[in-house]
């Protein structure tokens, strides 16, 4: 596996590949790898030639009071992670790589970002959109893969490569959880022994939802059982609600019912400091 780091040095290398038509998958990522990024790599290994994978800790997704310093970061342990599982590229640039002195461009997708994770993290989808954009010029990608953990995320650029027309096939990879149903997230390290029992308030809601869904016996209203989900979570100490919503998987719209395409999706704070998302279909399939 090789390690670059200068945006120059990886357009070279993608180019001689493109010019070998060797298909290419990228996975973007901003490190401290878990079951969840290696899942998504073991894909794209499955259906490219050459898998890059980007670690970035992108500073414009992040607000003025949100983790920047303290996401984790341990480059050693990301690489010997990716090489496990025969990632042929670890593209790690720098935040002056990225973004040079006086960049000042920003992509924003309108409708998709703006409820959900985008009305608790203004600004949040422009950052992400933005340094996903510059990934996919940088490696010029046949395919890309993202988790469905962070659906939004997903919904969202989706919509970016549709609207500007980039000939990527973006594939979603189902959301990995630990053995207790806890979704993988990097965020997850933030989290004391005693908060991982708080934490499963989420996957406990979405397995809760799935049960009133499966039992009833008339379509549901999604704002009575939001409301029922919002008190479940509410009921576990230390465990508040940042939103609740049941929306259409495609659109992201608000359901008034719930039906096949309807999907659960959640942010809840852990004791005030530790922010987890979560989501899941409703219906089985």
């Amino acid at each position: 596996m090789e390690l670059i780091q200068e945006p120059l040095e990886l357009s070279a290398l993608v180019s001689s590949w493109r010019g070998q038509r060797q298909k290419i998958a990228l996975v973007p990522t901003m490190g401290w790898f878990h079951a969840g990024h290696l899942a998504l790599m073991r894909q794209a290994r499955q259906v490219a030639d050459k898998v890059v994978v980007s670690l970035f800790v992108n500073p414009i997704q992040f607000g003025p009071s949100e983790d920047l310093a303290a996401y984790p970061r341990d480059l050693q342990r990301d690489m010997a992670l990716a090489a496990g599982v025969e990632v042929d590229l670890l593209y790690a640039p720098t935040a002056t790589a990225m973004y040079p002195a006086g960049f000042q461009t920003s992509i924003r997708v309108a409708e998709l970002g703006r409820g959900l994770c985008g009305a608790s993290r203004p600004g949040h989808f422009d950052g992400v959109c933005t340094v996903v954009m510059k990934l996919f010029q940088q490696v010029q990608p046949h395919l890309a893969l993202f988790g469905e953990k962070d659906f939004q995320q997903l919904a969202v650029i989706k919509r970016m490569a549709r609207d500007l027309d980039l000939h990527i096939e973006i594939v979603a990879h189902p959301t990995v959880r630990e053995a207790s149903g806890l979704a993988m997230s990097s965020r997850n390290s933030y989290l004391r022994e005693d908060e991982q029992e708080q934490a499963l308030c989420l996957y406990r809601a979405i397995l809760f939802a799935q049960e009133r869904v499966r039992a009833a016996l008339a379509p549901l209203s999604s704002a009575i059982l939001c409301a029922e989900v919002r008190k479940n979570i509410s009921q576990v100490p230390g465990c508040s609600v940042d939103y609740v919503e049941i929306v259409d998987a495609d659109t992201l719209e608000r359901c008034e019912t719930v039906n096949e395409n309807s999907r659960l999706i959640m942010a809840v704070m852990i004791n005030r400091r530790v922010r987890l998302i979560d989501n899941a279909r409703l219906f089985e399939v």
